[in-house]
């Protein structure tokens, strides 16, 4: 008799975006993706994860090295990526009116971010028709500035589409050459239009859900999105307040007041997690460096298209700790308790990200020598929280590098728990009660 292989709903996630990652991969080391007609495995490799993994780090030149055909696969695994993969397989599975069963809906919900599992095929459609409508919209806007600059229809539409898509899903990917959207630095209309869609697609399609059914009715949204909110608003302003200080005589030195705070505004809301750069990033100052570093990690909210350890985790244990020395026996925001399992899985997820992100540090500083510290530090938090800016090293990277940034894009594309428990796959086993040891802590 056969033994029936077990896969667990995490390890299913892990083995899908690798499926999409590996044929992204193939396509684009094909004759058509390229214009030179070549393209190294690892160049494609790596393209093909930080298009996936929402992330936009690039060794090769998006808007030269790739011809037409090579973008729209781009364009198509930041879509699949954005919105994870098990949408747009259950969104079939709806439209061909075949029942999932409870391990399909499982999969579905921790793909999307979905908390009921009675209401997944209505938050999926919302989802999809949210996508179109946001994305469809952020297109004409871009397309009718671009349209402005001299182009011709047809390609102020090609670059509409495709950085209103980039935008929404936390991408960061361009075809604008090798310096991002820094020509549009003293432009408020694209910056703020993509701000708009980076903040929409980062906010999370729960938040989305509780607009849609409550408006502005904050009362009635639920405990997941009033925090998401909440921290998503004080981010971007304790954000855009620090960044305008500690840029003004460094990466906004050259900028006048109102170009200073739509810049300082844009590269708070950039850093978490889109990746398009409106200034050049190895101009920011040592203390900017280390902020957009924390921003990178903290990145946008659960079950959205951006990436990082997310901002209601970071808050759940920033709260624990003002809790702890408080001596409160629990954890309670607005008025409801938190259970003690979110709190450790907000713990263990900041652990895995830091350990990742320190061990992957040391390894590229023995890998490349002749590489500034500061440079390597920044460019690990891009790749680990799916950001995509850099600044300027990355072309540099020789093959083990950009495999291990790879590795590391993919890591936090799909999240530390989800990976742990794909590479795993155990079941909890029933353990004895055990006296209790003391140890010191702290």
């Amino acid at each position: 008799m056969k033994r029936k292989i077990n896969i667990s709903p995490p390890q299913v996630l892990a083995l899908g975006f690798f499926g999409i990652i590996l044929l992204g991969t193939l396509l684009l080391c094909l004759p058509i993706s390229s214009a030179d007609g070549y393209t190294h495995f690892a160049d494609a490799l790596f393209t093909a994860t930080s298009a996936t993994c929402v992330t936009g780090l690039v060794t090769l030149t998006t808007a030269t090295h790739w011809t037409l055909f090579g973008k729209i696969v781009i364009l198509i695994l930041i879509q699949t990526g954005g919105l994870g993969f098990m949408t747009f397989i259950s969104l079939s599975a709806f439209i061909a009116k075949k029942k999932l069963n409870l391990k399909d809906r499982q999969l579905i919900m921790q793909s999307s971010g979905s908390l009921e599992i009675n209401e997944l095929s209505r938050f999926l459609k919302k989802i999809v028709i949210g996508t179109v409508i946001v994305e469809s919209i952020g297109a004409i806007l871009l397309s009718i500035r671009f349209w402005t600059y001299g182009h011709n229809f047809i390609n102020g539409l090609w670059y509409g589409i495709f950085h209103s898509i980039s935008a929404f899903c936390n991408a960061g990917f361009d075809v604008f050459g090798d310096s991002s959207v820094e020509q549009f630095y003293n432009d408020p209309y694209i910056l703020l239009v993509l701000s708009i869609l980076i903040i929409v697609g980062g906010i999370g399609f729960l938040v989305w859900d509780d607009i849609t059914k409550h408006g502005l009715r904050i009362k009635r949204y639920s405990l997941h999105s009033k925090l998401a909110l909440s921290i998503t608003c004080m981010l971007l302003l304790v954000g855009t307040l620090v960044l305008y200080g500690t840029e003004y005589n460094y990466a906004f030195s050259g900028l006048n007041q109102w170009q200073k705070w739509l810049n300082a505004f844009f590269e708070s809301v950039t850093l978490r997690t889109a990746g398009f750069a409106a200034v050049n990033q190895g101009s920011l100052s040592p203390a900017g460096t280390i902020f957009s570093c924390a921003l990178m990690l903290i990145g946008g909210s659960p079950g959205s298209t951006a990436g990082g350890i997310k901002t209601v985790t970071f808050f759940v244990v920033i709260i624990n700790a003002v809790a702890l020395a408080k001596s409160k026996n629990s954890l309670t925001i607005f008025k409801k308790r938190i259970h003690d399992s979110v709190i450790k899985q907000a713990t263990a997820i900041i652990s895995l990200y830091i350990a990742l992100a320190i061990t992957v540090i040391i390894v590229l500083l023995i890998l490349e020598p002749n590489m500034a510290t500061e440079d390597i530090i920044f460019e690990v938090f891009s790749a680990i929280a799916t950001v995509g800016l850099t600044r300027g090293i990355t072309p540099s990277l020789c093959i083990a590098s950009k495999i291990i940034i790879a590795f590391t894009m993919y890591f936090g594309r799909l999240g530390g728990l989800t990976l742990l428990l794909a590479l795993t796959n155990t079941r909890p086993r029933p353990t004895a009660d055990r006296p209790y040891g003391k140890i010191l802590i702290g």
